[in-house]
């Protein structure tokens, strides 16, 4: 608790120092670009975020979407990006470790729920999901599970924790199929060439060709997180403020509309530039 605590004040102390230097620069009537790297699963509600921030302030939003994983990666090879968004904490663990995270720039934006999702049109009934749960019974002999490459993507390495947990791995593994991001995943779904898949709650929110049939425990695998933080060297003005509307309730209300839970607001205001 004690280390919450902590993070929680270099967080806000972070916020408040940047809000300061942002407003004693000059007033630049020019719009400026701003990078984002954003896991895959917030493509809509980010997309929607940057073009709303866009129409507000002029600045232009450019949008990288992927797995986290592959951003991280990016981003450690030098790709220009000022803010990063991960699926999980492990990613952004991964760069905060080579020095590439702004210090105290590091803040748990939001929150999301595992699901089991179905074809729309899938007889499939909904079920709660235990450690008594018979999910290989509910496909085919010849049919796969969907789900985002536990290896590397956050929402497959969060389904593998949740299978580990609930003593279902070593049984459910051989018959995945292994996307290279989770909306990958849902689209296998959507398609039909997968009978299951599992996904964050929110991909299943955005597609009227899916259904969720069940909901992992809470308890059988990690808080689902997205932490957000700028980049060493791009912790520019323009980069700052975006960081800090997203974190506000501006942001906030778009991230809500899109099924994700805010876990950090702030009543930090920007004096205009």
């Amino acid at each position: 608790m004690a280390h919450a605590h902590c993070k929680l004040f270099r967080s806000f102390a972070f916020l408040l120092i940047a809000t300061v230097a942002i407003g004693s620069m000059p007033t630049m009537a020019k719009a400026r670009d701003i990078s984002v790297f954003a896991a895959a699963s917030l493509t809509d509600a980010i997309e929607t975020a940057a073009r709303t921030y866009e129409r507000e302030t002029g600045d232009k939003i450019r949008l990288s979407l992927a797995s986290s994983s592959t951003l991280a990666r990016q981003i450690s090879a030098g790709a220009p990006a000022d803010i990063f968004i991960s699926a999980n904490e492990r990613w952004m663990d991964w760069l905060e470790g080579q020095g590439l995270i702004t210090p105290n720039s590091r803040y748990d934006l939001l929150a999301n729920r595992l699901v089991l999702i179905a074809p729309k049109n899938s007889t499939l009934a909904p079920i709660d999901i235990h450690a008594t749960t018979d999910l290989i019974s509910l496909i085919g002999p010849d049919d796969r599970i969907a789900v985002g490459d536990p290896d590397h993507v956050p929402a497959g390495i969060y389904a593998k924790q949740a299978l580990t947990s609930l003593g279902k791995w070593e049984t459910i593994n051989p018959r995945l199929a292994r996307a290279d991001n989770v909306r990958a995943a849902l689209v296998l779904v959507e398609r039909g060439e997968a009978p299951l898949g599992i996904v964050y709650q929110t991909d299943a929110r955005i597609s009227d060709k899916v259904k969720i049939i069940g909901t992992f425990p809470e308890n059988s695998h990690p808080a689902i997180t997205y932490p957000i933080a700028s980049i060493t060297g791009h912790a520019k003005a323009e980069a700052i403020k975006f960081l800090l509307w997203l974190l506000g309730d501006d942001g906030g209300r778009i991230f809500t509309d899109y099924g994700f839970e805010p876990l950090a607001t702030t009543q930090a205001t920007v004096p205009e530039q």
